[in-house]
């Protein structure tokens, strides 16, 4: 169906072309309805046109070497979808399927090349829609790899962070326990049998200053590495949220799914059901 220019003018992408200009492009473009759960284009198609997202809810998936469903992209308004592969001329890398009743704009790599004769500025908007894309895949992929926290937090770590971490493991172990009681007892006994001769004699005021010394560094430095386990349940949290997330979304999707295939079943069993009778009402 032909484009109505009204509906061009409603893109970002076409926004400064003139009335002349509108008048060609709406031409060229055709303008397409998509039902509710209705695939747009499939992984593998040939990529020949891309799509501009008019009303409705489209959702853009692709599948991940583990068979998992991801989504990449839910365009709004005015955005591309399936532009690369257009482009490019190369099959889909992704799945488009209609959530709602959907209504686009379908364009091919002719109708680029003549809005780009006519107006190439147009040329940076698409520019700006490849980037917010690549953007969307490199973030997508930047949270599909950062899955481990403690990987993610000991490559962000500074060496202050790892001094607070090691003084916090060993000041918490028995090994420290052992030590530090051993070397008191040393202390105290040597100071002990040189009655008046010793450096620290009884009740052993340096030593005194020493823990305390000690105890007031040993206290923020046990801090920083608490704070730094917080951040290590925060990041486990978030990311235990995205893959819950995730998870929901795929069940939606099996739900949605199975609805429709119990829609098609029960289609196929009245088909089925009125051709068994077809014969009786003959007769």
């Amino acid at each position: 169906m032909a484009c109505n220019p009204e509906v061009l003018r409603q893109v970002s992408l076409f926004a400064l072309l003139d009335d002349e200009e509108v008048a060609v492009l709406a031409g060229q473009v055709e303008h397409k309805r998509f039902g509710a759960r209705q695939r747009i284009y499939k992984m593998g198609d040939p990529g020949g046109q891309a799509f501009v997202m008019v009303s409705g809810k489209v959702q853009v998936t692709t599948v991940d070497e583990d068979g998992q469903e991801l989504i990449v992209d839910e365009p709004a308004v005015g955005e591309f979808f399936g532009f690369a592969s257009m482009l490019e001329q190369t099959p889909h890398q992704t799945n488009a399927v209609a959530l709602t009743d959907v209504e686009c704009l379908e364009v091919d790599r002719r109708d680029i090349a003549i809005l780009l004769e006519r107006k190439p500025l147009a040329g940076m908007d698409m520019l700006t829609v490849l980037g917010k894309q690549f953007h969307g895949a490199h973030n997508l992929i930047r949270m599909r790899t950062m899955r481990n926290p403690n990987e993610v937090i000991a490559e962000e770590a500074t060496f202050g962070d790892r001094l607070a971490d090691a003084v916090a493991r060993f000041g918490g172990s028995w090994t420290f326990i052992i030590a530090f009681a051993f070397v008191l007892t040393i202390y105290a006994a040597i100071n002990v049998k040189l009655g008046g001769r010793a450096w620290d004699p009884y009740p052993f005021i340096l030593l005194n200053l020493f823990l305390s010394m000690l105890a007031s560094v040993q206290a923020p430095v046990i801090m920083m590495s608490q704070n730094r386990q917080d951040a290590k349940d925060r990041l486990r949290s978030e990311l235990d949220f995205a893959v819950n997330r995730r998870a929901e979304s795929e069940i939606k999707g099996i739900a949605r799914k199975l609805n429709a295939i119990g829609s098609r079943l029960d289609d196929i069993e009245e088909s089925l059901r009125d051709h068994r009778g077809s014969p009786d009402r003959e007769g």
